[in-house]
């Protein structure tokens, strides 16, 4: 039987009432349950996270990841290539982290990088750019043809939004640790980032591996949404019949070239 997880509070969801306290702990619980089925029938689950800096991706790694077992879910943040794996074909390095039957990786970034982060900040070159948007819906379709289930998040925030979060960062020790030297260019490169991100859509979204965008500016709002749309995408059935697990379509919702 899947065990229920008692609600318990974190100095970091101090600011949450009781309602929406209960509600990530229901949303938890029931991703814990999620982990037990994919465990249990050697299932393999990829869920990337991506998006613009600040926009929250990180905070819901956490969320996601606060009672799932760490002997079989781990989140892939990985650092700047070494020399030697700028010379390797660029998805391998990624391949080394992906799932094994029973396991679930969450990547805190992915191989999207080269879609949008590298080639504004000029960490490739054209051709390796355009080469990794032709070749990464096959990479895609192989690990689903294996039996690997993906899921890719692009949490999403206006650029007031991201200014304001920015400056909290550098003003709050507590949080500087998340900035980087790049985080500087958020700002100044906006537009390019924005017209990136439309490109990768164009390029990467298809029917059997769409992207999911998630609106972060209600923190807490695009957390818990987030935890819907995988519940409900793997076809889990809760403890409490009554639980809403459809997400909310004003938070988050699945790219669509013909939106405005």
């Amino acid at each position: 039987m899947d065990p229920v997880i008692p609600p318990r509070s974190l100095p970091m969801e101090a600011t949450l009432t009781p309602t929406q306290s209960a509600e990530l702990d229901a949303l938890q619980t029931e991703l814990v349950r999620l982990q037990n089925r994919i465990k249990r029938k050697k299932e393999r689950l990829v869920l990337v996270f991506e998006g613009r800096d600040t926009a929250g991706k990180g905070g819901a790694i956490l969320r996601f990841m606060r009672y799932l077992d760490p002997r079989a879910a781990r989140t892939v943040a990985l650092p700047k290539p070494t020399e030697r794996q700028q010379g390797q074909w660029f998805f391998q390095r990624y391949i080394e982290h992906l799932p094994a039957a029973g396991e679930i990786v969450l990547f805190d970034r992915s191989w999207y990088n080269r879609a949008v982060v590298e080639p504004v900040l000029g960490f490739c070159t054209q051709d390796q750019y355009r080469r990794f948007l032709q070749q990464v819906p096959i990479f895609e379709d192989l690990l689903l043809d294996d039996g690997i289930r993906l899921i890719k998040l692009w949490f999403s925030i206006d650029r007031e939004t991201q200014a304001e979060r920015l400056e909290a960062r550098r003003s709050d020790v507590r949080r500087q640790w998340k900035l980087s030297p790049v985080d500087g260019l958020a700002q100044e490169r906006w537009d390019e980032v924005t017209r990136h991100k439309l490109d990768m859509y164009s390029a990467t979204h298809t029917d059997r591996s769409p992207w999911v965008i998630v609106q972060g500016a209600d923190k807490f709002r695009a957390r818990v949404e987030a935890m819907r749309y995988v519940l409900h995408a793997l076809g889990a059935e809760p403890l409490d019949p009554e639980m809403r697990l459809k997400p909310d379509p004003a938070v988050i919702r699945r790219y669509d070239p013909e939106d405005p």
